[in-house]
């Protein structure tokens, strides 16, 4: 049985699931990943709020912003909706159903290649402007954007908000300590 996405809601334990096209997908995250992305949580927290720059959300909310597969509901691990995008500025009570601004994906040892790159391709055609792909084993950020341009960083190098967070830097070194 293929299941809409305001069903996802109602599922006890809900939050711990996607759907994609219709069926239940369990969304999982490791230990290390799970601290990694809160990092980068917390540092853009810190930073959005005392700029005012809009709403950050973690890895419970869902997107439903996805017109070319619409029984698609996505978590990502962090995400970023810039101020006055919402009606009012007020984020709504259940699912988001505009694209956010910035999606943050910190791999889980059970992430394949596949799955991830499926992830991003669905944010990148609903029109997110920039994605973290963020990799705990590697300690490396994957940035990816819609004009199909990438770049990798490792630790040596500092992230950049871009002009999606303006004037956010961080080192990469200080997601993973």
């Amino acid at each position: 049985m293929l299941l809409e996405p305001d069903d996802l809601l109602n599922l006890p334990n809900g939050e711990s699931f996607e759907l994609v096209d219709g069926r239940l997908q369990e969304k999982t995250i490791g230990a290390r990943s799970e601290e990694i992305a809160g990092h980068v949580f917390a540092a853009l927290h810190q930073f959005i709020r005392a700029h005012g720059l809009g709403h950050l959300f973690g890895s419970q909310t869902a997107y439903r912003c996805f017109s070319h597969r619409p029984r698609l509901v996505r978590k990502p691990d962090a995400s970023f909706v810039a101020k006055g995008r919402f009606l009012n500025d007020q984020s709504p009570d259940g699912d988001i159903s505009i694209q956010p601004d910035l999606v943050v994906e910190s791999i889980s040892p059970n992430d394949s290649f596949e799955e991830i790159e499926e992830r991003v391709n669905d944010f990148l055609k609903a029109g997110v402007r920039l994605i973290w792909i963020v990799s705990p084993v590697n300690k490396t950020v994957l940035i990816r954007r819609p004009d199909k341009s990438a770049a990798m960083l490792d630790v040596t190098d500092t992230l950049s908000g871009e002009d999606v967070v303006p004037g956010f830097s961080c080192p990469v070194a200080d997601l993973f300590s």
